[in-house]
């Protein structure tokens, strides 16, 4: 067999491969003989046909079969030989043939690029480190009051806090609009939520029973075209307005949480417990997205074309999906598809990178690490045993939490690698670097 490889770019690659003319008699004969045990054909017992006859009728296709045979052992065979890792399968095409030549075709691919560092030695990685205070615990307690508040009607006008209960109905031109209308609707007053712009400081002051008509404008960016830019007109009648009155800290509250014995000092700790959980997790997140970031920093290489552009068609869809889009509501813009190719490119990196990190260094999931992150996760369950049994006995999940460990592995090796400094922050601090870095 012969091979010759030619490069077609940084990462593209055309293989030329020709298969002696004698290995596609062979295989030729040997399905030929084959197919003749199995067919049945007019006048002939089954299994004494001829082989001149058999060939007659269906030489064609079993060479057609043949040769698409060779291409996929042939090809395996010969980028083993070159020593090349394709992305993708590749793009073949057969070169003329005929009966008693050699057989040859082209197969054009990408090859994954060479990752110049898999380390992070001499690149220096700040780990942020935390702890669970009183007062995170306290701030805790008050959201769960928060979560429970008790909303209670008033008869005074309404201000920044108070919950409005109202029908409205908007119109653009003097015609409605497809969600432009609602009965019954619950509004708390400068919370800013998904509202037209204007809409709450409109109904401020407003007391029960009381209409307004609010004259406002829908933002240029809105996510539907038809009403991006239009001045809209919504009337508004207020139902209601109540304030807000949270719950008392006490053992019925204690009890409503689920905490049996109704003392605070359990819900305390079972909040601490929570926190330190949740704070676990929050720095797992924020040191593997530093880690990465120094990874990519520290490499340059190209990316395979067709992996980015597969990457950027799933980024797409994943910004679609979270706007509640099943396709873009307007054609995508030159500052839109630059954005997807930023973060696709970000995302492939450290894909790359990271698998790359995980191969040179033969990491395998430790069984202590898999354990002590399926306790980790029964923690948040009512009964942690029958997670754990659950989790092992479901090979599909054992593969993703053995995968999320590989990755664990992974960046501590790396950590292990780099110069690593240590930098104290609150769990507040925590929280908002790990939204921010997303």
């Amino acid at each position: 067999m012969q091979i010759s490889v030619e490069s077609t770019g940084t990462l593209g690659r055309r293989l030329t491969v020709a298969v002696p003319a004698d290995r596609v008699e062979q295989a030729f004969a040997k399905r030929l003989q084959r197919l003749s045990r199995q067919v049945k054909v007019p006048g002939f017992r089954p299994g004494k046909t001829p082989m001149k006859v058999i060939e007659a009728r269906y030489g064609e296709q079993v060479l057609h079969e043949v040769t698409g045979e060779l291409i996929e052992t042939t090809f395996r065979e010969a980028i083993g030989q070159q020593g090349l890792n394709p992305v993708a399968g590749p793009v073949i095409e057969r070169k003329s043939f005929a009966r008693g030549e050699e057989f040859a075709y082209t197969a054009e691919f990408e090859v994954f690029p060479e990752i110049p560092k898999p380390n992070l030695i001499g690149e220096t990685v700040e780990r942020p480190t935390c702890s669970i205070t009183p007062e995170d615990i306290e701030r805790s307690l008050q959201s769960l009051r928060r979560q429970r508040t008790v909303w209670e009607p008033v008869q005074r006008e309404a201000k920044d806090g108070d919950r409005l209960l109202i029908d409205f109905k908007g119109a653009i031109e003097g015609e409605a609009f497809e969600g432009g209308e609602a009965t019954g609707y619950q509004l708390v007053l400068g919370t800013g939520g998904s509202m037209v712009d204007g809409f709450e400081a409109g109904l401020a002051g407003a007391k029960a029973g009381e209409s307004r008509t609010l004259n406002l404008e829908f933002s240029k960016q809105h996510p539907k075209p038809e009403l991006a830019g239009k001045p809209v007109v919504f009337e508004v009648v207020v139902q209601e307005v109540a304030e807000s009155r949270l719950p008392e800290v006490n053992e019925d509250f204690v009890r409503q949480l689920g905490v049996d014995d109704g003392k605070i000092e359990t819900l305390s700790e079972r909040v601490r417990s929570n926190l330190e959980r949740e704070m676990k997790q929050r720095l797992r997140a924020l040191v593997r997205t530093r880690v990465l970031e120094a990874l990519v920093a520290a490499n340059k290489f190209d990316l395979p074309q067709g992996l980015l552009k597969a990457e950027m068609d799933y980024v797409r869809r994943l910004h679609h999906a979270l706007r509640g889009q099943q396709a873009p509501s307007a054609p995508e813009t030159a500052e839109e598809s630059a954005a997807y190719e930023r973060t696709a490119r970000n995302r492939l990196m450290r894909g790359l990178i990271l698998a790359e990190v995980i191969r040179v260094n033969a990491i395998k999931p430790s069984p202590e690490r898999v354990r002590a992150r399926v306790t980790e996760l029964s923690e948040e369950y009512q009964s942690p045993e029958e997670f754990v049994r659950a989790c092992y006995a479901n090979r599909k999940r054992m593969d993703e939490l053995e995968a999320a460990v590989v990755d664990e592995q992974a960046i501590a090796h790396l950590l292990d690698t780099a110069e690593v400094t240590e930098k104290p922050i609150t769990f507040q601090e925590l929280v908002q670097l790990v939204s921010a870095t997303g």
